[in-house]
């Protein structure tokens, strides 16, 4: 205890340290996770604590006045290069730092990391040497957690944010930079991640907190999200005019030449408005991600209660993924429906009933409205020529009656003329209408409203003679036997996306099979009896 009572004195200031002070002193040695223990200038132990007993085995009052290491806790081959070692930290500045091997109290053998530190006295002599020891295999697990977790930050190939208990990012890699398309992953340290998100910040939070209080869920979940705009971002709003189509309207393989907004459909895919300028895919759409992510809880491990220090939120994109899933299923059900479709109508007798049952089944999931016109004249059967391209081509200015439609009425009001082409009367569609420019064609074509909402859209689908609340219109061309035989249009009320090419191509076929079904009506001669044409 003297050798002890030394060591302290000269690590004090004035020399004149107190039995409290010894007593706080060995406390705080006592207290500290790591392994601790003292020499004064003759290589006597004068400190030890409760840490190097519970690593080595030896009791505080078993290790206190030894001299040396020789012999207990250094094998004797070893004891004088490690006594040397550990004494010349006396007399060098800094800290050192070595490994060796210890011995326990039960004859094993220990590989330790020691930190050793000179004692100077109040005249500045050497006095003694602290030293800090640590098994080296939980040194190099703590290595390997922190070469974990800079991979996890800079090479990993999945986003790796780390939110605090507030909900704001305070470490964020490389790859959740990118997917949140921040050009520096400083510019969302502290930030609110609503300032980033437009849509999907609801439901990210709700999942956030749940893992504060919770803890990580069994499974990923998949989150949608819309990435806010830079322009947003900034919270300057957006500006200009912009280059897109006026109305929203827009179609493949424009003519400069047709209806503002309406546009036949082409081989090209190209997107262009009435005016033929090229418009890009909606901005919405690219920014709308969906993220497969993981949570996880952060807690202290200094603490005896666990204390949330955050979330670890870890996700991919699977944008690419969810849409495939999405078009494989879209493209199992309409194939579906088509079959349904199909044995529904070989059991109908009139082929016109079989016409309409076709587009019963095809707005399931596609459409809320569907419109059958039918041309006053289709013009002679085709001949037998082996060259029928010339057959019966359409008139400039085709009289299309309407012969179906689908459901009955438009939102509880009926018709203003009963569908039935046995009248004859024409649709008074107005000049360049989507149903003329498609007969004429003989492709596809489709209308959206755009923008425009309220008043706007209503007169927007009133003038086309479409069903109130309509936005979006998809006309394709009746073929059959080298004749166009009529349109079939369908309709998309708000809450529902424009039509596509994908749509496009799923209307014409829709189109070839009641086309069929109207061609035989005709040469039964039941085509000008619809009976009950409305559905």
């Amino acid at each position: 205890m003297a050798a002890r009572s030394e060591t302290h004195s000269a690590s004090s200031s004035d020399g004149d340290g107190g039995p409290d002070d010894e007593l706080l002193l060995a406390a705080l040695l006592d207290g500290m996770d790591a392994a601790l223990c003292a020499f004064d200038a003759d290589g006597v132990v004068t400190h030890w604590n409760r840490e190097a007993e519970r690593m080595l085995g030896w009791t505080q009052e078993e290790a206190v006045g030894r001299k040396g290491l020789a012999g207990w806790a250094v094998r004797p081959a070893d004891a004088e290069e490690v006594e040397g070692r550990l004494l010349d930290a006396m007399r060098s500045p800094g800290r050192q730092v070595h490994e060796f091997a210890l011995l326990t109290k039960d004859g094993g053998r220990v590989l330790v990391r020691i930190q050793s530190s000179g004692v100077s006295g109040a005249d500045g002599r050497p006095k003694g040497v602290y030293c800090a020891f640590s098994e080296v295999h939980a040194q190099i697990d703590l290595e390997r957690c922190i070469a974990l977790s800079e991979a996890l930050l800079e090479d990993a190939s999945w986003g790796v944010v780390l939110v605090d208990a507030d909900l704001r990012p305070t470490v964020v890699n490389a790859y959740a930079a990118r997917a949140f398309r921040v050009p520096a992953r400083a510019g969302m340290l502290g930030r609110p991640l609503g300032e980033l998100l437009e849509q999907g910040m609801e439901e990210l939070e709700g999942a956030l907190q749940h893992v504060l209080g919770e803890g990580a869920p069994p499974a990923p979940a998949e989150i949608w999200v819309t990435l806010r705009a830079p322009s947003d971002r900034t919270g300057t709003g957006r500006t200009g005019t912009g280059t897109g189509p006026a109305d929203g309207e827009s179609g493949d393989g424009a003519d400069p030449a047709s209806a503002p907004g309406e546009a036949a459909e082409g081989d090209t895919a190209r997107m262009s408005d009435g005016e033929g300028r090229a418009a890009a895919p909606t901005a919405e759409s690219a920014r709308r991600r969906c993220w497969r992510s993981g949570f996880l809880r952060l807690s202290s491990p200094l603490a005896e209660e666990p204390v949330p220090l955050g979330v670890a939120w870890l996700f991919q994109d699977a944008t690419d993924q969810k849409q495939a899933e999405r078009e494989a299923a879209r493209l199992r059900f309409r194939d579906g429906q088509s079959h349904r479709a199909a044995r529904a109508a070989a059991e109908c007798a009139d082929p016109m009933e079989a016409a309409c049952l076709h587009l019963e089944f095809a707005l399931a999931g596609f459409a809320d409205h569907a419109l059958l016109d039918l041309t006053a004249d289709p013009g002679p059967e085709p001949s037998r020529t082996q060259d029928t391209s010339l057959d019966a081509l359409p008139p400039r200015d085709p009289r299309l009656v309407r012969a179906a439609l689908t459901p009955a009425a438009e939102r509880g009001r009926p018709p203003f003329i009963e569908p039935g082409t046995a009248s004859g009367i024409p649709v008074a569609y107005p000049e360049g209408h989507p149903a003329l420019q498609a007969y004429q064609r003989c492709t596809s074509v489709r209308a959206s409203c755009g923008a425009q909402r309220g008043p706007d859209a209503a007169e927007w689908a009133r003038t086309r003679k479409w069903p109130q609340g309509t936005v979006h219109g998809l006309c394709t061309v009746l073929r059959c036997r080298g004749r166009s035989l009529g349109v079939v249009t369908f309709l998309r009320d708000a809450g529902r996306r424009p039509f596509d090419r994908e749509d496009a191509d799923y209307a014409e076929q829709i189109a070839t099979h009641v086309a069929a079904a109207v061609d035989l009506a005709g040469a039964l001669g039941s085509g000008h009896a619809l009976g009950d044409g409305q559905r």
